[in-house]
């Protein structure tokens, strides 16, 4: 005969030290972010103020984007509209390999996509040309009968 046990597991609360060694930020780091309204304030007050599993995740995302290269202001507005499964794209790092599509509209007229960062298919990219070629030539045609 099987035995189960059910274990009721309580939501785990970090003082501001273990949030610190978890995300690897400082006291200043963690309490600035909360000034600036980029993470939620601590639950409770004084010496019995303590932080959650959300509070970990608001800063481990800040943490990822900052690596990434925003600016908090710009993290500010992520969380602000609620982004956080749209990831920012990766640095640039010097040295490395990227792949582009290139294309030439007319003289002077080009247009540049790394479909893979653009989450494009081979399918899209084409329409995406296309598009992009009968704009311009319903621009160039209707400067002409101006």
């Amino acid at each position: 005969m099987y035995r189960i046990t059910v274990m009721k597991l309580e939501p785990k609360e970090f003082s501001l030290d273990e949030l610190c060694t978890l995300t690897g930020m400082s006291k200043r780091t963690v309490r600035f972010y909360i000034q600036r309204e980029l993470v939620d304030r601590p639950l409770g007050s004084g010496k019995g103020a303590h932080y959650t599993q959300d509070h970990l995740s608001q800063l481990l995302t800040i943490r990822k984007w900052k690596k990434a290269g925003l600016s908090l202001e710009r993290i500010s507005e992520l969380l602000r509209e609620g982004e956080e499964s749209a990831p920012p794209p990766r640095p640039r790092r010097e040295g490395a390999v990227e792949v582009w599509s290139h294309l030439n509209i007319a003289d002077g007229v080009e247009l540049h996509i790394q479909p893979g960062r653009a989450g494009l298919g081979p399918e899209e990219v084409r329409e995406l040309f296309r598009k992009t070629m009968e704009a311009y030539r319903s621009i160039k045609t209707d400067e002409g009968n101006k």
